[in-house]
This record gives structure tokens, C-alpha cells and sequence, in this order.
């Protein structure tokens, strides 16, 4: 196998790209050695040496506590709950959030062999039974292991004394209703509230 294929075989392996786009990106990077592949290969090099996993919250980051769990401006008050680091970033983005995290790495799921005892559950109680936490947001995904997931974890919490809260979910905004699926405006018309006048 020549270094070309062998690249191109490694960027396969990343999600969402299948054998022609890691064909075509490989092809890029070539392209522009000088400019694109000697700058993504230090920061690999940099970032397989200097990124750890939060010893609090499983986050990724340089330091450990990360910097969200580091920072004295976040509500540590209230933590939310998410299944990746992915989602972590995602809510992040938004910049509407101020609390705290706590990262499950994955779901539970009986197919897969997932139990309480693979995800970072047992941290997540213990955070939650200190006295400064009031609030623990349930955001994992709206799926059938994301859903069993937050059951288990609202069950787990229930001695903890906090208030256990889920992510609303429903029609998305700017969404129609006429290209939303049976499960999304199942779900709308079970979260509807009254209308604020």
C-alpha cells in the first residue's frame, strides 16, 4: 500500500467521509502541501499531545478542569446534561447557556451492550448531590436510547434533591408544518403551552 492510499484509507475512516470524498481530500491536501498539510499535521501532532479529557464534567480540552468547568462566570448551579462532547459544542455555539456540563459519552443501550456502568452516570449523581447544584438539564437526544437514557438519570436523580429538567422539543423554529415528521408534531402538540398574551 503506497502513502497515498493509506491516506486516504485514514480520512475514510472519518464520519461523513465515505472512499471518494477521502479520495478528493486527500487530493486537496496534496495539492497544497506547503499551505493546508504541514499546518493540519502540527496542530494533529499538537492536539493528540495537549487535549484531555475534564476529570469534572468530560469535556475536552488543554487543561483539566476544562475551561467551562474553570470558569467562575458559569452557573455552577445548574448543569446540563449531554451524551457527546459533539452536542457540548453545539450548545456552546449558541452562547445561551451559562451553567455548567456534564458529558455521558453515549447513551445507554442494551443492543450495544451500553449499561449506566460505560457512561460517566456515577459522576453525574455525585455532582449533582452538592450543595450548590439546583438543576440538572436532561438534554440527550430525542431518540429511543437518548429517551431511556434521561428516565434512568431522572431516576438516579430523584434523592439528589435537585430540580430535573428536559430540553423542550417539538416544531423547530422556521420549521413547517407540512415537512415535519409524525414523531416531531407528536411531540409538539404533547409540549404546547398556553400563549403569553
Amino acid at each position: 500500500m503506497t502513502d497515498v492510499e493509506r491516506l486516504i484509507q485514514l480520512l475514510a475512516r472519518l464520519p461523513g467521509l465515505g472512499p471518494r470524498s477521502a479520495r478528493r481530500a486527500a487530493l486537496h491536501l496534496l495539492k497544497k502541501r506547503e499551505t493546508l498539510m504541514g499546518p493540519l499535521t502540527q496542530a494533529l501532532e499538537a492536539v493528540s499531545r495537549t487535549v484531555r479529557t475534564c476529570s469534572v464534567c468530560g469535556n475536552i480540552d488543554t487543561l483539566d478542569p476544562c475551561g467551562i468547568c474553570s470558569d467562575g462566570k458559569r452557573d455552577p448551579a445548574v448543569i446540563c446534561v449531554l451524551e457527546e462532547v459533539g452536542d457540548l459544542w453545539a450548545l456552546e455555539r449558541t452562547g445561551s447557556f451559562k451553567g455548567r456540563y456534564h458529558v455521558l459519552g453515549g447513551h445507554l443501550s442494551a443492543l450495544d451492550g451500553i449499561g449506566p456502568e460505560d457512561l460517566n452516570i456515577a459522576m453525574l449523581v455525585e455532582r449533582a448531590q452538592q450543595d450548590t447544584v439546583k438543576e440538572v438539564i436532561l438534554a440527550t437526544n430525542l431518540t429511543i436510547d437518548g429517551q431511556t437514557t434521561a428516565h434512568y438519570i431522572a431516576e438516579r436523580l430523584r434523592a439528589a434533591g435537585v430540580s430535573v429538567t428536559r430540553l423542550a422539543h417539538g416544531v423547530p423554529v422556521g420549521g413547517e408544518l407540512d415537512y415535519l415528521d409524525d414523531g416531531t408534531l407528536t411531540a409538539a402538540l404533547r409540549a404546547r403551552r398556553a400563549v403569553e398574551s
